[in-house]
């Protein structure tokens, strides 16, 4: 595994401060004025760092149940999203005696940047992402089989946890909650080839920077919630370091390569598998959910893809299915 290093959980020193370096890592974040306190960080919520090889560090944060722990869930945010956006969702597992522990992505969220500008989303590669996941594994959470330990993939997240459970992660099991799964590879031959020629950070065609005055997530269909799906843009208003636009020509290309890659091996994934799906046809994820040795989709009626900032009917029946997943790991053998 690539070399791992841990920073301090709390980076109090990057926190708040203005930097010469648009590519540095973020600590903590300023609350947006006016958030509805079910939306802010859980009681005892701490910041960290995780660099895998050579790639930007990651941030990732943590938040434990006021009692006994019965599980652990990595939960691996989707693009453009940071660990703000998953706030209320770490409450709500903290109080079914969950710890929760929330990755963001390489070169978004509070993590380092690959290039600039830094709400251009930025990667020549996932590789960091996998390798990133598999140190939070193995050197900051360490579970020793006696709490079950589950990761939860958001969107296009859903290519990382299965590359990395692919190449040997040991978990108990898989949530993959609105996976990015093209129905075929091999549409993005131009950003490859930009990506070759050392041109994978360019922005594509129609590209516009991060505005204040740009869609929240219900008004990009992502979710019904006029409140929830406010959430990301109001932190990114409050934190200029978090905010994130549409993504490189290089990341086009990289996801491209992570999605054929995966396809290659799913017979590799022998743990369960619970895929949480919106309403109406999802045949490319049906179909993945066919491929993997042992998966279970489940349809959320009503729901758009962003299901953890759905209103609360689809919602809750969402994170009731997933703290059903998580429980029945309990039973099972270890990872």
């Amino acid at each position: 595994m690539a070399r791992a290093l841990v920073l301090a959980a709390v980076l109090l020193s990057l926190a708040g401060c203005s930097r010469q370096d648009e590519t540095a890592p973020f600590a903590e974040s300023r609350t947006p004025p006016g958030l509805a306190a079910r939306f802010m960080a859980p009681e005892g919520w701490a910041w960290g760092f995780v660099e895998a090889g050579d790639a930007p560090v990651q941030r990732y944060g943590v938040a434990a149940p006021s009692g006994a722990p019965r599980s652990q869930v990595l939960i691996l945010t989707g693009y453009g999203e940071s660990a703000e956006a998953w706030f209320e969702t770490a409450r709500d597992l903290n109080a079914r005696g969950t710890i929760v522990w929330v990755l963001e992505r390489a070169g978004q969220g509070g993590s380092g940047r690959y290039a600039t500008p830094r709400d251009l989303g930025h990667v020549a590669d996932f590789g960091p992402d996998v390798a990133a996941v598999k140190a939070m594994r193995e050197v900051v959470i360490r579970p020793d089989g006696r709490l079950p330990f589950v990761i939860l993939a958001q969107d296009d997240a859903a290519v990382v946890a299965l590359q990395a459970v692919e190449d040997g992660l040991r978990v108990d099991g898989l949530v993959l909650t609105s996976p990015r799964w093209p129905a075929a590879v091999g549409s993005a031959r131009m950003p490859a080839l930009l990506q070759s020629l050392g041109l994978g950070a360019l922005s594509r065609p129609g590209w516009t920077r991060w505005r204040r005055d740009g869609p929240g997530g219900r008004a990009a269909d992502q979710t019904h919630d006029p409140d929830r799906g406010q959430v990301q843009h109001a932190w990114q208003v409050a934190n200029p370091d978090l905010r994130m636009s549409g993504p490189s020509l290089g990341w086009r290309a990289a996801f491209d390569r992570a999605r054929g890659a995966a396809g290659k091996r799913l017979g590799a994934v022998h743990r369960p598998v619970l895929m949480l799906l919106p309403a109406g046809r999802r045949d490319p994820e049906l179909g993945l959910c066919r491929e993997l040795p042992d998966c279970a989709p489940l349809a959320i009626p009503g729901a758009r893809r962003a299901l953890h900032l759905e209103r609360d009917p689809q919602r809750g029946r969402w994170l009731d299915e997933v703290s059903r997943f998580i429980a029945a790991r309990r039973a099972g053998p270890p990872a």
